[in-house]
């Protein structure tokens, strides 16, 4: 059945946050340590529009790139298996999916659930811009604003990351797992 885990031993673990809070940084640390991770729809769906893929840019076709994040996140944890660490995923999309569209997806939120949850705050001291990530911080804020306080209304506890080295956040992460 779709949305539900096949393997008893399934643990998926969220990553979220705000933007440029260090989220993608701690799950490459989290892979360097052998452990399974999905890596950010937004991200992998923009590099996909460049290799000539389909898909959409969020400053081009914000509902468009809102939808293909969403069908990505599902079926990132559709295919997930073990223990796994995710950089974003459903909730955050739908968030931007509400944004752009007149869509709920209340009904995928609380169908797709991830066990443990872990938001990087904002941090504006390492926030940049980059080729992919054209936003100021003032937007990254608000859209963080969003997404805390759609894990908050599906009734995740958030464990709050600390602003700390790479190396500490992925020691945090792995104590934290109970």
């Amino acid at each position: 059945m779709a949305g539900r885990r096949a393997v008893s031993g399934d643990r998926f673990v969220m990553i979220s946050g705000c933007s440029g809070g260090g989220k993608s940084t701690l799950i490459e640390e989290l892979a360097r340590r052998g452990h399974a991770v999905v890596r950010e729809p937004g991200r992998r769906i923009i590099a996909d529009v460049r290799a000539g893929k389909s898909g959409a840019l969020p400053w081009d076709d914000p509902a468009g790139f809102a939808v293909c994040a969403v069908a990505m996140a599902v079926a990132d944890y559709e295919k997930a298996r073990g223990l796994t660490f995710f950089d974003r995923g459903v909730v955050d999309a739908v968030v931007a999916l509400e944004a752009t569209t007149d869509e709920s997806g209340a009904a995928l939120v609380a169908r797709y659930r991830y066990d443990k949850l872990f938001l990087a705050p904002p941090w504006p001291d390492i926030y940049e811009t980059d080729h992919d990530r054209r936003h100021s911080l003032e937007k990254a804020l608000s859209d963080y604003g969003r997404v805390e306080a759609a894990y908050r209304a599906a009734s995740y506890d958030a464990v709050m990351l600390p602003r700390d080295s790479v190396a500490a956040r992925a020691d945090f992460t792995l104590a934290n797992l109970t």
